[in-house]
């Protein structure tokens, strides 16, 4: 199992999308200071590297190992393992003091959170009144109507039993995630907010995206193959229909943002 998800984080460092540099220009326009950001669940550092491009410094924690060895390097980047469970103790010897940080991000991650002990933690260490929190996800991919059609059904169908019951909250975009804060200035309500990620990818890395899900990761521990050679032979025909290997895949980036306040 646990060479699965070592594989699993290879697999997700090489094909997740990188957000679009317009995702973090709206959350850092809404940060009156830009000196430090908690990257939560930050795995192989994609928003952490773009984070880094704004801020002085960026913190990045994660539960995984092996994720973290993946995340790139940089000289205003920390990246710090931690337990899935972190005292306010630990939190303020491994991550900041209180009231200090500017920012706190969390993408494609806070639907594994214990969220009302989470929300203790983003508002004991952001800065008050105006420290800001983010939290986005990316929903399913767009590639075109060929392509689509076959994996929404695979999506929705065949990989569905083999997702934790914390996916939903993506498919809902985020909507009904528990969220309390207060809109950021400019905005009268919390979201979510849409953005656009684009990645450019072939036929197999595409697959290879398919098999960085923890779904696929999950039905694959229990002998379970959900890209059988004729779902791989349905894909193969819709990918090459309009005679082109390279394609832009565009996945729907969803967030949710909001500042701490006076609490």
């Amino acid at each position: 199992m646990a060479k699965l998800f070592i594989e699993q984080a290879k697999q997700y460092a090489k094909t997740r999308p990188s957000y679009p540099q317009e995702l973090f220009e709206f959350i850092a326009s809404k940060t009156p200071s830009r000196d430090l950001v908690w990257d939560v669940g930050t795995g192989s550092g994609q928003a952490a590297c773009s984070l880094a491009g704004i801020y002085k410094n960026v913190i990045g924690t994660d539960t995984s190992l092996e994720q973290l060895e993946f995340a790139p390097k940089l000289p205003n980047v920390r990246y710090q393992l931690t337990p899935p469970v972190i005292s306010m103790v630990e939190l303020e010897q491994t991550v900041s003091p209180q009231s200090s940080v500017d920012l706190v991000t969390i993408a494609q991650a806070m639907h594994w959170f214990d969220l009302p002990a989470f929300y203790q933690q983003v508002k004991w260490v952001l800065k008050k009144p105006h420290g800001v929190i983010a939290a986005w996800c990316y929903t399913v991919p767009e590639v075109n109507d060929s392509v689509d059609s076959v994996f929404n059904p695979f999506y929705t169908v065949d990989s569905d039993p083999y997702w934790e019951p914390q996916r939903k909250l993506v498919n809902d975009k985020f909507m009904t995630i528990d969220f309390p804060f207060e809109p950021v200035e400019g905005t009268d309500n919390t979201g979510p907010f849409k953005f656009v990620a684009e990645k450019m990818m072939d036929l197999d890395d595409y697959f290879t995206y398919i098999r960085s899900w923890s779904a696929y990761q999950t039905a694959k521990a229990k002998g379970v193959e959900l890209l059988r050679d004729d779902v791989i032979e349905s894909f193969k025909r819709a990918w090459i229909k309009d005679g082109q290997n390279q394609k832009v895949v565009k996945f729907p980036v969803h967030v949710k943002i909001g500042k701490v306040g006076n609490v």
